[in-house]
Formats: structure tokens, sequence, C-alpha cells
């Protein structure tokens, strides 16, 4: 048990103080903010104030996890042994920098509650987050920081073990368009054909006229494929199944099609389904609860976990809204186009509304990369190289590496043989 002197103990300082020691290291901490109960205590120790009470392991705090609300912060960043930090903490402290308030600015993505400019769907541009504009959003320097918070720490107390974690990897699977063509009704069928008429698109009609013939042949039903190479590789995959009415963005197979209902059942029998949602839930509590409702019928289980159509995550509506709607995990968290950390963090973590100064309790694991990142790289050797890379990374801190993949491009032949790609990234960092 580890013991932390500080002046205030506030909602902001008892998340990042949980997260980095009991979630990424495994050692359990305890809160004082009496002196005598901190002199008296045998264990190991640290204080996260101003000034040191005598010789004891000291970090001097920023004033972060002690303010309320959003303020304008200059951010300027340094680095520690090689690794991007900020917030410095002076000469006097045992560590250069305040890493607890620098983990909680990145976990609770305060920069995406400053003012920004968002994309055409509503979203957060990579471009303006500071790890974006430093260099580190390969980096779960979250993780980092922890690790070498806790190189420190064992050399001032050698007894101090925490409960070791290992590397997980999890590859998510988006189906937000099962089918190409198959299953999609006579009306879309043929507003399909006669598009595909208007642009001479040759190949497209005879594809979409062979699966009419045959729905085995669709592009997209590469589902009994992803079901055996994960039972291969004993990998843990999550299918996130879009189940919304068709609308401009949300295009999938209708739910009340039987056939895809039967798809969906098939896969919960082997993966954890869950719920993608709409475009149109985005701002829509009402119809995401009926989402989800609908789909957990199908599965005849619960529906906890979720992702949003297109990363949407407009903070913290989209967290509420996740909790109202009784979602306990989310997997929205993650740049569609940028291969990264977007939280800085390889570890499951709690949101916390800054507006509201609270922990609401959905779990956030963050992804690291979309298949989407990968499509303008050249090939699958630079493709791997930055996949490798990031394993790498998380390897070194016994995190959790996501990847995001849909059926639709798993589907496609553009560029790279991206089954074969799929098949070479299990095989090489499922372990």
């Amino acid at each position: 048990m580890l013991l932390i002197y500080t002046h205030k103990i506030t909602p902001r300082f008892s998340y990042s103080m949980k997260h980095l020691f009991t979630r990424i290291l495994g050692i359990e901490v305890t809160f004082t903010t009496t002196i005598e109960d901190f002199i008296k205590h045998s264990g190991p120790k640290i204080t996260y104030t101003k000034q040191p009470l005598q010789n004891e392991f000291f970090v001097r705090c920023n004033d972060l996890l002690f303010e309320q609300g959003i303020n304008d912060i200059k951010i300027t960043i340094a680095q520690w042994d090689g690794v991007p930090c900020f917030f410095s903490a002076g000469e006097r402290s045992n560590l250069p920098f305040d890493i607890f308030s620098a983990s909680f600015f990145l976990l609770s993505r305060y920069e995406e509650y400053l003012p920004h400019v968002k994309d055409m769907h509503g979203r957060f541009s990579p471009k303006d987050s500071i790890a974006h504009q430093n260099g580190f959003l390969k980096f779960p320097v979250v993780d980092i920081w922890a690790y070498k918070l806790l190189a420190t720490l064992t050399e001032r107390f050698p007894n101090l073990e925490g409960k070791k974690r290992t590397y997980n990897f999890t590859s998510i699977i988006d189906v937000t368009t099962s089918h190409a063509f198959a299953y999609r009704g006579f009306t879309r069928s043929l507003g399909g054909l006669l598009m595909d008429i208007g642009f001479l698109q040759l190949k497209r009609i005879a594809r979409r006229v062979a699966v009419w013939l045959d729905p085995r042949k669709d592009p997209y039903d590469n589902f009994e494929w992803l079901v055996q190479l994960h039972k291969e590789f004993k990998i843990k995959a999550k299918f996130f199944f879009q189940f919304a009415s068709y609308s401009k963005y949300d295009k999938n197979v209708s739910p009340n099609n039987n056939k895809f209902k039967y798809l969906i059942k098939y896969i919960a029998d082997y993966s954890m389904v869950s719920l993608c949602a709409s475009y149109s839930s985005f701002g829509d509590i009402e119809l995401l609860k009926q989402e989800k409702k609908n789909l957990s019928e199908v599965i005849n289980r619960p529906v906890s976990n979720s992702r949003l159509r297109y990363n949407r995550v407009d903070i913290p509506n989209t967290y509420r809204n996740l909790v109202e709607a009784e979602f306990t995990d989310d997997y929205t968290m993650g740049y569609t186009h940028e291969i990264g950390f977007r939280a800085g963090t390889c570890t499951p973590f709690y949101f916390y509304d800054i507006n509201l100064e609270l922990q609401q309790p959905i779990r956030i694991h963050s992804f690291a990369a979309h298949d989407y990142s990968l499509v303008n790289l050249k090939n699958k050797k630079e493709i791997l190289e930055e996949m490798n890379f990031l394993y790498q990374q998380v390897k070194s801190v016994n995190g959790e590496l996501i990847t995001v993949f849909s059926n639709e491009l798993l589907g496609s032949s553009h560029k790279v043989d991206w089954q074969d790609l799929y098949r070479t990234i299990l095989k090489n960092y499922h372990v």
C-alpha cells in the first residue's frame, strides 16, 4: 500500500492517481491530508504538494488537479530521458515533471473542451492535438511515464510491488456494411444497378449480378473466414454491428432482414457482438437506446459495449449519452485517419467529465490503428513497420493493443491484399 499526502483531495487528484498507480502499475494507493498520519506511516509514501514536508519522495504539483472547469493552459513540451513530457516540476522534485497533471490533461481530453474547429462529421481533428503537433501521438506516454515513475520509486522503496499485468491484443471488426449487394431489397438494389450503369461500372455490375444469383459471393461476406481465423490464433475479437434504419450515412442491410439477423446470431456464437451506433443516433439518446435494445433482442443477451459511426466523439456529450443508455465500455476513442493513442494511453480508463467534475461510469478502450489510417500507406511492408512500432510500444508497458478493421475493407483489394495483411497482423501481434 502506497500512501500519498496532498493538501487537498479532489476528484481529479483521485482519478489521476488511481489510473497511474492502480490501473497501470497495479499498486494500491490511499490518500491523506493529515501530516501526522503521513509521518507515522512506515511504508512507501510520497507527497504531492508545492513543498516537501521532510526528506520524503516528493513530486511538486501543478495546479491542474486542484482547479475546476476549463482554463487556457500553456503547454511546453520537454524531454524526460528521450520521452516527451510537460508540466515541469522543478529541481527539488524527485520527478522532473508532474506526470499526474499531464496524464489528466490527456486522459480527460482537456484540449477537446477548448475552442476548436470540428470537421464535417463534428469530430476533433488530430492535427489540433498536442500529441500530433509535438510528435508523440504514436507513444502511449501515460503508460511510459507510469513505468518511469515506478523505476524511480523502487530505488527509494525496493519492496514496493504491484500486481503485474500482461500484454493484451484485441481485434475489433466494424460491420457498418455487412454486404455490398446482397439482402438490400428491390428498391435499393435497382437504384444501385442504375447508378453503376450510369457511371459505366462494368465490373461492379458483373459482381452485383453474380451476388444476386448467389449471395455467398458477396465481397463483404467474409464472416466465416474471420471466425475461423480468430479461432486459429485464439483472438479475442469483438464485432460491432450497425443495426439501424437507412439514412444518408447509415446504409447497412435493414435490421428487419432475417438473414442479417441470422448472421448476427451466428457471429454471437463465437465472438462478442456489440453495437456500432448509427450516425443518426449521435445526438438522439432515444434512438441510441432503441438500437441497443433491438440488437440485444436479436442475440438474447445484454449489449454493453459501443462504438460510434465514423468514430464521432463530442466531449463530454457523447459519453453522457452512452452512460444514460447504460453502456459500460466504449471503443470509439481514436482517430480514423491517424495512427496512435488519442488519449495518450494503452490502458482502459474511465471517462472524466470536467464540466461535472466527476468520473463517469463508462470505461474507454482507446484503439491505436484504424484500417483507414493504413489505407494511404504505400504497401504491406510500410503498414507492418507502423504496426510493429505500435506493438513494441504497447508490449513494453504490458498494455492493450486494439486494432479496428471492417469486413468492408477486408473484402476489397485496394493496394494490398487486406485479408493477407490482417492475417499477418494477428499472427505477429496477438501475443
